[in-house]
């Protein structure tokens, strides 16, 4: 069955400081943005779209009910290495099947960020 959905192209994290959030996003993902405007800032993450929006709900009212995975080749150190940029732990890595492990943290501004090491995944 073909389908006209084309993939995931952009996950998108709403920041009350959209200055700060680049910073730490730069750092988190070792990455400079390549789009960067005061209304939107993006990065390229390995093909994909990983966006900045400003936005001024507080923390503690967002919603974990959408969560994107980042694949991850070692999911410990880069877990850990998160949270050494001011992330909190939300769920440590954990095996969900077979070689698969997902972990998931929040970032200062209360988004959830799932990492996952998957070696079996593959792009088409």
């Amino acid at each position: 069955m073909k389908t006209e959905i084309l993939g995931l192209r952009t996950t998108i994290y709403k920041v009350n400081d959209l200055k700060a959030a680049s910073e730490w996003y730069a750092k988190a993902f070792l990455t400079q943005p390549s789009f960067d405007e005061p209304f939107y800032v993006g990065f390229t993450i390995a093909g994909y779209e990983l966006g900045l929006l400003p936005d001024d709900m507080p923390a503690e009212k967002k919603s974990g009910n959408v969560l994107s995975y980042w694949g991850v080749d070692d999911i410990d150190q880069e877990f850990k290495r998160f949270l050494s940029l001011g992330a909190k732990e939300s769920t440590p890595p954990t095996n969900v099947g077979g070689d698969i492990i997902v972990a998931e943290v929040i970032d200062p501004w209360g988004n959830l960020i799932g990492l996952i090491y998957n070696p079996d995944f593959k792009l088409d």
